[in-house]
């Protein structure tokens, strides 16, 4: 029963601090509704603590335009 807390307090911690690296980076200011943007968020998020040591996850996808 405990190591699971402490699997849960780990987790949610590598979370926070993945949060804070794209906050620290500015990316919650420059939110667009695309793919690109909620991807690069999300990757930076759970990367966590590897957004300081160098790691800069990006993302870049393209949605198809839906035909006419």
């Amino acid at each position: 029963m405990r190591i699971g807390r402490l699997v849960t307090l780990l987790v949610v911690v590598w979370l926070v601090i993945g949060a804070i690296a794209v906050f620290q980076r500015g990316y919650y200011k420059d939110v667009s509704a695309d793919c690109a943007s909620v991807g690069t968020i999300a990757v930076t998020v759970v990367a966590g603590p590897l957004n300081y040591t160098g790691v800069n996850p990006q993302i870049e996808c393209e949605v198809p335009e839906p035909s006419r």
